[in-house]
């Protein structure tokens, strides 16, 4: 047999009404192919599945019930893994956590140092993950626990880690020194006459190699016991051939010298002080890619001011419940989200959507956690505490997207699999290809390049050049208001080449407004609007609520009506100071046989413009008219004229009439207005763009334009900041402003841009070095042959030192971190408002 032991799994359901639901997902479950067994109990709405896990997994069994038309409730745990060092160490975390019953998905984060795993609720645990990822050599501490202060005790765990390694550095640095001016007694004459015995020398080297080291072996040494192999252990086995050979030349210096052997303590001191050295730089760099996360979680208030029985008492904000009543006083963080039930003043809700401009609240309105409170107190009723606050939602979109994986990590993936093990391969060709046909003293040119060939592959690169990038990457966009699902969609982002965007609310207010009063007869504006201001006080239409705006900006004179009328379809008429006021459209003018003079071009060219015109008679008399129109966002014309300088063609969808929705689109300046196109046909609209070849990406407002955001391959939500549409979209972002459309497209451009110059460089540098390591620049340069300008780095015969070869490999990660925090000084471009 030999094959695979069957596995069986209990997966929960939902969705089922009857029995035939459950005699339904039980065929449906039994047809796969793979599954032995399928069992479905509607009492209990669980399915129990036995399966060749071979054949298929978890994934493929929740999938099957899901297009049956049920579901199977899933959970999603984020949790640290420590003791990663490479990219093949991400692999075998992944396939370990795979392997636990009800794990439906993993993926592992090596920049992060966390792993997302997607679970059958109630099957798998934090428990259950500790031990398979512990089985594989790894750990998930005690920071993955749930609580308040986990971010804390992680954050204080990294520090630990960063002061282990810097005591390191410095101790290794601090005994290497003496090492290296001890190996070159010609540079360094006044050196005491000690240092140059390799007695000294290797007391000197041993808590360098098994103190300063021990991490890389004890790493090496975990692998080696579950059959595998990472960077610990080509360090280890780098590291212990300089010294051991060097142990090997000191306790027997006439055998080892007559086979052309040298002690290599400087190597061996120098390397492992340098391989440390550029560990704790990655580590810090690393640190400084997740610091969005932790910013976000500083913003967090600590304490709130309930009010109680007429008090003021100050209660940690954990203790607050939804319905509680708060007092936030000016310069305090508002502690929850809730609405403002007393008093007035500014919020600065810049950490949340980027606009550094305060926005005015009052009663009715909504505030955000968080935010701060600018000039007057008030106070607020608690709508949303804990995990369900703004912020929170803010937190946990970002932390996923963060540990999701781009779908360009997938070829680092495959090269990292298998990468260990061809440098190993390498690495004794090297050594044995040198020894039988190197020149003299061969042995030592068989150490020498099989130590620099295994101390310079550098697979931690090539597992770091996404991850690194995706982390600045999200976490600034989330400083910018932009909050992006996942990797792939940040990815997909920058392809896009059509962009649809609704017109309401995207690229217009989304609220009519007056435009022009245009009056006659000697008739002030004021006078027009307050006339047409006092016969719309009865209405509710939006037109009335626009013209009652512009008639209170305007100071005009609010005048008493009486016998207001409504007439469906065509406007209002009402008795103003004793005199009949009529408001309506063209046609209303002529039933009433109004003359409109000289006004008939006017409107013609105001609706022209995509205006809606209102006539205003008086006593009989057509005495001026109104237009109102949902008219442009102040940045819509200069975004999308950015938009279509960087190649993206900017498509409008609109239910309004071809009229309406051509004049909007002149003003904005787009490619294409799709007009009269009904809320449930925008899908099949952006479908139909898909379908001529276009990759697609829809801007709209989250709720109504839903499907055709699905539809869409990359779907934008825009909101205003206090509802965070996690689902509706594969972006969403916390303003209303167009711009930040342009911005989401640009930071996504520049992520994909450092991501390819990372893995290019990770990719290059392995290619490249490694030949020049294993010594084949040696036939062509020869003894002495090497340019003056390459000696630093290739001696005399074109063989690269093991120290440069430790030294560059130490490096390599730090440089692709370093490259990706570039993301942290991008700067969106500058678009004017109109």
């Amino acid at each position: 047999m030999g094959g695979r032991p069957d596995a069986s799994v209990e997966l929960p359901l939902a969705g089922m009404s009857c029995a035939a639901c459950a005699t339904r997902i039980e065929q449906g479950l039994a047809a796969l192919e793979g599954v032995r067994t399928a069992a479905v109990n509607f009492a209990a709405e669980r399915a129990r599945v036995t399966y060749d896990p071979a054949a298929l997994g978890v994934e493929r069994l929740v999938a099957r019930v899901r297009e049956l038309g049920y579901d199977v409730p899933l959970a999603a745990l984020t949790v640290p893994v420590a003791g990663m060092s490479c990219a093949s160490c991400v692999g075998r975390v992944e396939a370990a956590l795979s392997g636990v019953p009800g794990v439906v998905e993993a993926s592992v984060n090596l920049a992060s140092e966390r792993a997302r795993v997607t679970v059958v609720e109630g099957r798998a645990g934090l428990a259950e993950l500790r031990a398979a990822v512990r089985a594989a050599g790894y750990d998930i501490p005690a920071t993955a626990e749930a609580g308040a202060d986990a971010p804390d005790r992680e954050q204080a765990a990294r520090a630990r880690e960063l002061g282990r390694l810097r005591r390191r550095v410095i101790v290794g640095a601090g005994l290497a020194i003496p090492v290296v001016i001890g190996s070159f007694p010609q540079l360094f004459g006044w050196a005491p006459q000690a240092l140059t015995s390799p007695w000294v020398q290797l007391i000197l080297t041993l808590p360098i190699q098994f103190w300063v080291g021990w991490g890389f072996h004890r790493g090496a040494w975990a692998a080696l016991s579950h059959g595998t192999a990472n960077m610990n252990t080509l360090v280890s086995i780098g590291t212990n051939a300089a010294f051991f050979g060097s142990v090997g030349v000191t306790l027997w210096p006439e055998a080892f010298m007559a086979a052309g052997g040298m002690t290599y303590y400087d190597t061996a001191a120098v390397l492992m002080t340098l391989i440390v050295l550029g560990r704790y730089l990655e580590a810090r760099a690393r640190g400084r890619a997740s610091e969005a996360i932790r910013a976000l979680v500083g913003l967090r208030p600590k304490t709130a001011r309930l009010l109680r029985d007429g008090a003021e008492v100050d209660v940690p904000v954990e203790d607050v419940v939804p319905g509680d009543l708060l007092r936030v006083r000016p310069g305090e963080k508002i502690p929850v989200d809730g609405e403002v039930v007393e008093g007035r003043s500014t919020v600065d809700e810049s950490m949340l959507t980027g606009e550094s401009l305060p926005v005015a609240k009052g009663p009715g309105d909504r505030v955000i956690g968080a935010t701060l409170n600018r000039t007057g107190s008030f106070a607020v009723r608690a709508r949303r505490v804990g995990r369900e606050t703004v912020l929170a939602q803010i937190i946990r979109l970002v932390e996923a997207a963060q540990g999701s994986k781009a779908p360009i990590q997938a070829l680092a993936d495959r090269v990292s699999a298998v990468f260990v093990p061809i440098v190993l391969v390498l690495g004794v060709l090297t050594c044995l290809a040198w020894w039988r046909w190197g020149p003299e003293p061969a042995l030592l040119f068989a150490l020498s390049n099989t130590v620099a060939v295994l101390v310079i592959a550098c697979p931690c690169a090539m597992g770091l050049a996404t991850p690194t990038a995706i982390m600045v990457g999200t976490g600034k966009a989330a400083e910018l208001g932009i909050l992006v699902k996942s990797a792939a969609a940040l990815e997909l982002l920058h392809r896009v080449r059509t962009l649809v965007v609704d017109k309401t609310g995207t690229l217009t207010r989304g609220r009519p407004e007056v435009t022009d009063v245009l009056p006659r007869d000697g008739t002030a504006p004021a006078e027009l609007l307050g006339l047409a201001a006092a016969v719309e006080r009865g209405s509710e239409h939006p037109l009335g609520e626009a013209i009652l705006g512009r008639a209170r900006a305007e100071g005009a004179p609010e005048l008493p009506a009486e016998g207001f009328e409504a007439l469906p379809g065509h406007g209002v008429v009402a008795r103003v100071g004793g005199r009949t006021v009529v408001l309506g459209h063209a046609r209303l003018m002529a039933e009433r046989g109004l003359a409109l003079d000289g006004f008939a071009k006017e409107a013609e060219r105001l609706e022209a413009e995509g205006k809606t015109v209102v006539f205003v008679a008086v006593a009989d008399a057509v005495r001026g008219l109104i237009a109102v129109a949902d008219v442009l966002k102040p940045e819509a014309a200069a975004t999308v004229a950015a938009l279509r300088r960087l190649g993206i063609e900017v498509v409008m969808l609109t239910g309004d009439a071809r009229r309406t929705a051509d004049a909007v689109a002149r003003q904005a300046g787009v490619d294409r207005a799709l007009a009269e196109v009904l809320p449930e046909a925008k899908a099949a609209e952006v479908a139909r763009l898909q379908g001529e070849g276009r990759l697609v990406a829809m801007a709209g407002d989250g709720i109504n334009d839903a499907p055709a955001l699905a539809q869409a391959d990359v779907g934008i939500a825009m909101g205003s900041g206090t509802d965070v549409a996690l689902e509706a979209a594969d972006v969403t972002l916390l303003t209303g402003d167009l711009r930040a459309v342009l911005t989401a497209i640009e930071l996504s451009r520049a992520t994909l841009r450092v991501i390819r110059q990372n893995l290019g460089w990770a990719f290059g540098y392995n290619v490249v070095l490694l030949p020049v390591a294993a010594g084949l620049l040696y036939p062509v340069f020869g003894a002495g042959g090497v340019p003056g300008g390459l000696r630093w780095l290739l001696g005399e015969s074109g063989l690269l030192s093991p120290i440069l070869a430790g030294a560059a490999m130490a490096f390599s990660s730090v440089s692709v971190v370093t490259n990706s925090l570039r993301l942290k000084r991008f700067r969106a471009a500058a678009v004017e408002r109109s």
